[in-house]
């Protein structure tokens, strides 16, 4: 399962089990790309390749980090998350996110965005100890780079069918919606049925739990991926909130594992 298509010698701790760090050379971000294919492309057969091209990897990766969990045991990536900021975003025009929403109440001049995107985490590891990680690395970017706001896509899948979507949009909007001066549009909305019964507490798609967990609003109502069979909201993130958690409670590397911030 060793990985031979880059060299990582001078970057990784071997007494540590993982390592986070921002992938610098091509080769580390062509594995980034084919571990985002992996897992997201070969989710759906029905794809176009078209659809699977963009996945593995679009123009806005070329202007973007790749923030990048690596096993040091097995010589593997196994997750990955993308990272475009404000200059990423002068390069390509627009954030990832402004394919799918009307985000004229959001972005502005005066804030500087960190657009999360893309997570893949391998289906073998726990998301929940890995998503940790991720967000150590994403802490330290948002330090470096003086970031305001964290913005990005999460996604809720439609297999669940009209009750689970209800289900999860009903408790976003009764615990996470953003005020109406910060609501977006989505430019394919999702058709959703009010008023289905549902029991119980909705359960979040990790992702989605992840963000709103760190204090993430919900902005509005979901686009429909309907390639992927998937509907996106969009969440916006203080940058200070994640960061006063973690700098107030670091992460137990002896319950996790240990993991070396590497940039």
């Amino acid at each position: 399962m060793a990985t031979s298509a880059y060299d990582v010698t001078n970057l990784l701790q071997k007494k540590d089990k993982y390592t986070v760090f921002i992938a610098e050379d091509e080769g580390t971000k062509q594995l980034c790309y084919k571990l985002r294919y992996d897992i997201l492309a070969k989710k759906n057969a029905t794809e176009t390749s078209s659809t699977q091209s963009i996945l593995y990897k679009d123009k806005f990766d070329d202007y973007s980090h790749q923030l990048v969990v690596y096993d040091n045991r097995i010589n593997e990536i196994i997750a990955t998350t993308r990272l475009l900021d404000n200059d990423g975003r002068k390069n390509t025009g627009i954030f990832y996110s402004e394919t799918e929403f009307d985000l004229s109440n959001i972005i502005n001049n005066d804030a500087n965005f960190l657009e999360v995107g893309h997570t893949c985490i391998h289906p073998a590891y726990n998301p929940g100890s890995v998503l940790v990680m991720l967000w150590r690395g994403i802490v330290d970017l948002i330090i470096s780079k003086k970031i305001d706001y964290l913005i990005g896509c999460a996604s809720i899948p439609l297999s669940g069918g009209d009750k689970y979507i209800s289900s999860i949009m009903s408790h976003i909007q009764k615990h996470h919606y953003a005020p109406e001066s910060l609501r977006v549009h989505p430019l394919v909305p999702l058709r959703l049925i009010h008023n289905l019964s549902h029991t119980g507490d909705a359960i979040l798609p990790e992702l989605l739990k992840a963000y709103v967990r760190q204090g993430a609003l919900v902005c509005g109502q979901p686009y429909w991926d309907a390639s992927l069979g998937i509907a996106n909201v969009f969440v916006l993130l203080e940058a200070g909130k994640i960061v006063n958690r973690y700098l107030k409670h670091p992460v137990n590397t002896k319950q996790l594992t240990s993991s070396k911030l590497i940039f």
